[in-house]
Order: structure tokens, then sequence, then C-alpha cells
């Protein structure tokens, strides 16, 4: 199988900062998950579910996290030239049940809706992929809702590959599978 050359960077990085995630961001952060979730999920999670998703709640979780991290999972953002946020990325180690291996993982990639298709995501995958096969990771994975298409064929154009793995995925009393991906960064 052929490794396909990781994507160029996009002209979103001219238009956009990627730094860390500070907990000055998680109001922005949740939102935009929530939003993420709202319209990315659509049709596949339960209505319900996503419509009492709650962006303060969201906030204070992401605060919490940030606060008892141990610096093994890095959040990183896209800031646009008005300060606002254009896109967050979170990764670390590959979890494999409760133990973390010797690859990476990227845990979530959000953007707002009306950001999709600017390069954001794109960005920010690169910058993390960049970022992980810098610290020596030699492969990265993500799980994806299987019937999120539009995801599938983002990862897919960034050299992913679905590799046969699945697992559900509970929430909202459903039970939605996930598909894992995976991505050699050396070699």
């Amino acid at each position: 199988m052929t490794r396909m050359a990781p994507l160029p960077r996009a002209s979103a990085p001219g238009r956009v900062r990627i730094r860390p995630m500070t907990a000055d961001d998680s109001d922005e952060v949740a939102a935009m998950r929530v939003r993420g979730w709202q319209h990315a999920y659509r049709g596949m999670i339960p209505q319900a579910y996503l419509d009492a998703m709650d962006v303060a709640a969201e906030a204070g979780k992401q605060r919490a996290r940030l606060a008892a991290g141990d610096g093994s999972v890095v959040n990183l953002v896209a800031e646009a030239a008005d300060g606002t946020l254009a896109g967050w990325a979170v990764y670390g180690p590959y979890r494999d049940g409760e133990v973390r291996t010797g690859d990476g993982e990227l845990y979530a990639l959000y953007l707002p809706p009306e950001r999709i298709g600017q390069g954001v995501g794109r960005a920010l995958l690169t910058e993390v992929t960049g970022r992980c096969a810098a610290a020596g990771l030699p492969r990265m994975f993500l799980w994806v809702l299987r019937e999120n298409a539009r995801a599938r064929r983002f990862y897919e154009a960034a050299g992913f590959t679905a590799d046969g793995a699945e697992e559900p995925f509970e929430v909202g009393g459903a039970t939605v599978p996930e598909v894992r991906y995976v991505r050699a960064l050396t070699g």
C-alpha cells in the first residue's frame, strides 16, 4: 500500500494562528464542540441528546480537563485574525482500553459549522500529525462515527485509512458504531 504524502497547508494557516488552548478559551471551545456535534451528528445521534447539550456545562468540563491535565493530552485552537476561535483539536497517546500505547490519537477536531471547507480543519490536522511525527510516534489513530461520511472523506484525504476495527459508542440511549482510522507517521 502506498503511503500518501502529507497534505500541503491550505490557505487557512495564513488566516489562522494555531496555538495551545488556555482556560480562557473554554467557553468558545465548548460552544464549538456543542455546535459541531449538533451540526455533524444530526440524524446519527438521538436528536434529544443533541438538543440537550449544554455549552456552560461543557465549558466547565473543558476547564476541569485543562486544570487536571498532566501534559500528555494537548489541546490546540485555531485563532482567526479577529481573535475568535475557528477550530479546536485535542490529541495525545493512543488509548487501547485503559492502556496508553506508543502511538498518537486524535481525540477530537471540531470547527464552527460556518468554518467547514475553509482549510481550518486541514491546518489543525496537519499541525497535530506534524507534532506527533516530530515526537517520533510511529502511527496516529482516530475514531469516527461510521455514518459520518463527510469526516471520513476528510480523514481519508489526509492519508488516514480505516483499519477494520469498529466499536460501539453509547450516547443518548443509542449505540452508534465508530470505525478506527490510522495513518503511519514514520517509515
